[in-house]
């Protein structure tokens, strides 16, 4: 998981700024080769460490190309009325993916083994690219989605201003947030099902259903955070309201013992957390006031992403270690958590009360 994550660190600000010259279709491509290219070496050497990894490091990169050019591609081709709501759906392939995960790999490990579920993802890197050059066929504007992509060389140059240093520091305040809400969720989820069986003695299927509920939520809150940007509430006091509420339930956590109040609290939690990456997909383009030329503002915001997922796990395990049990983890959430809010609170001054949401491009500089 980490090599993923050091990938799309490394290279996510420069792939922004590929995509804005040469638009998505290339890059997407590029994208389902190398998912499928690093699944097959691990099929081939299993046993071989050191290709397993290299394998793990292309589907890495393939996944960083995804992860800038599935959300610039929704922004650019939304009407301004449905930015919000393009950005909820946009954020919820991260419970998409967990859940597909979670329940594909219990039906695939039972016939198939490990392999099964790398041939599975195989076969859908393959149909990813025969889905996108059949979606090319007739419609190429489809993928050359920027307005400067479109133009010749000088004009490209002409059309990508550069960004102004109140949007330079709003999109790297959003990419911090995001980096330490990352690594909180994803070293949460990552050991979740581990503390289910260990402090609660749960079965295989109990921590599937514990694992699942929160993910669940993730995913409709998301998309509620899309509708809820879209009918008027904005989008800084969205995210500092969730960011709170979030804080509050791990700080709170540790006196949570009982199931009649832990559940609730796992559900409040599931649905702040989704709101979150739900606001902070729609930040780009509500710092740009645009849909379109957002390539380079994911690339900062997705590097910020990718580094608390790299650290997030690394960092409950030794915080674990040092500790000697769950107890810390409860407390050094909070404490992450906690330091999201002064930085929201400046992104929410940043953008200032009328700026809650996504609004067309007017020809201001972006």
């Amino acid at each position: 998981m980490s090599i993923y994550a050091l990938v799309g660190l490394t290279v996510s600000f420069s792939l922004g700024r590929l995509v804005d010259r040469i638009g998505a279709l290339a890059p997407l491509l590029c994208a389902a080769f190398l998912f499928a290219v690093g699944s097959f070496v691990t099929l081939l050497w299993p046993e071989n460490g050191l290709i397993v990894l290299i394998g793990r490091g292309l589907e890495g990169l393939g996944f960083a190309v995804a992860a800038i050019v599935g959300p610039v591609m929704a922004n650019a081709h939304a009407s301004p009325r449905h930015l919000p709501i393009v950005a909820g759906f946009t954020a919820t392939w991260i419970p998409v993916g967990q859940l597909a995960a979670t329940f594909a790999a219990p039906l695939v490990l039972e016939d198939w083994g490990w392999q099964g579920l790398w041939w599975l993802a195989i076969m859908g890197s393959l149909g990813f690219a025969a889905w996108t050059i059949l979606l090319n066929r007739g419609n190429a504007e489809i993928f050359a989605q920027l307005p400067q992509s479109r133009r010749g060389p000088s004009q490209s140059t002409a059309g990508q201003a550069s960004l102004s240093l109140r949007q330079t520091i709003a999109l790297v305040a959003t990419a911090a947030i995001f980096m330490l809400w990352s690594s909180q969720y994803f070293a949460y989820m990552t050991w979740l099902p581990q503390y289910l069986v260990e402090e609660h003695g749960l079965g295989m299927e109990g921590a599937l259903i514990g694992y699942v509920v929160p993910v669940t939520l993730v995913l409709i809150s998301c998309i509620a955070a899309g509708i809820l940007v879209r009918f008027g509430v904005p989008l800084p006091m969205l995210l500092l309201i969730s960011l709170v509420i979030q804080a509050a339930c791990w700080w709170v956590l540790p006196w949570v013992r009982s199931p009649e109040a832990g559940i609730p609290a796992l559900v409040v939690y599931g649905a702040t957390a989704g709101l979150v990456p739900g606001c902070l997909f729609a930040m780009p383009s509500a710092v740009l006031r645009s849909g379109a030329r957002t390539a380079r503002a994911f690339g900062i915001v997705m590097t910020g992403r990718n580094l608390g997922v790299l650290t997030g796990p690394v960092l409950l395990a030794w915080a674990f270690e040092w500790s000697g049990g769950w107890a810390i983890a409860s407390p050094l959430f909070g404490m992450i958590t906690t330091l999201c809010l002064p930085l929201a609170a400046g992104l929410a001054y940043l953008l200032k009360p009328s700026d809650g949401g996504p609004k067309p491009d007017h020809g201001a500089a972006g």
